[in-house]
């Protein structure tokens, strides 16, 4: 799996996957909806995966020594790989706001999500949904890349709009909380959210595999 790996980096992978990494530090900026930058790392993934069609690079990978599975798993893994640096960007700015900047009043004064743990674990959830709607969607047909993404946008959106939505009704302030304020509960969210893209990911891989292993290139 190295050198299949090795190879999407290299070789398959569009630069606009590695430059949308830096989107993950929207997290810093106050005012703004900081679950957009999920969706500008996985736009940057979405264009990887079309500029590798363009270029044939699935017919290219399935003639290689290795089995049609993983094909499926390596792009699986690079997709892994571009939203782990990207949630690392997240983490960090996380922790800054959390902790140096907690009382900042360009922070406090935000009337939408700030960053916290709660926030990272909607990231995480957001990501698992990709991998699910799209990455999944796209080994449909290793071709077909409209309908799976513009659905994971809706979805995405939708979850980006409940999430900003959640701490302005009564009780749920908590989930919005600045500096280390309710840390437990939303450390339990980041588990729950970890949990989600864990589970999302693996069975969308499986039934991945399955389906590019039915199909006829």
């Amino acid at each position: 799996m190295r050198d299949i790996m090795r190879k999407e980096i290299r070789l398959s992978a569009s630069p606009l996957a590695f430059l949308f990494i830096a989107f993950g530090l929207m997290f810093f900026i106050p005012g703004y909806p900081i679950l957009c930058g999920v969706f500008f790392v996985t736009l940057g993934l979405f264009h990887s995966f079309q500029a590798a069609r363009e270029a044939n690079d699935i017919v290219f990978s399935a003639l290689l020594p290795i089995a049609k599975r993983d094909v499926v798993k390596g792009k699986y893994l690079f997709v892994c790989f571009i939203e782990a640096c990207a949630l690392t960007l997240m983490a960090i700015a996380t922790a800054i706001r959390m902790t140096a900047l907690a009382d900042a009043a360009a922070y406090r004064a935000n009337p939408l999500m700030t960053a916290n743990l709660f926030a990272l674990g909607i990231a995480l959830f957001i990501f698992g949904l990709f991998n699910w709607i799209f990455v999944g969607g796209f080994f449909k047909t290793a071709v077909k890349l409209g309908r799976p993404f513009v659905t994971y946008i809706v979805i995405a959106f939708l979850t980006i709009s409940a999430a900003e939505a959640l701490h302005h009704f009564s009780g749920l302030e908590p989930l919005n909380a600045f500096g280390t304020e309710y840390i437990a509960l939303q450390g339990g969210l980041l588990i729950a959210g970890l949990l989600a893209f864990a589970l999302m990911t693996f069975l969308s891989c499986k039934k991945a595999c399955g389906n590019f292993e039915r199909i006829d290139l």
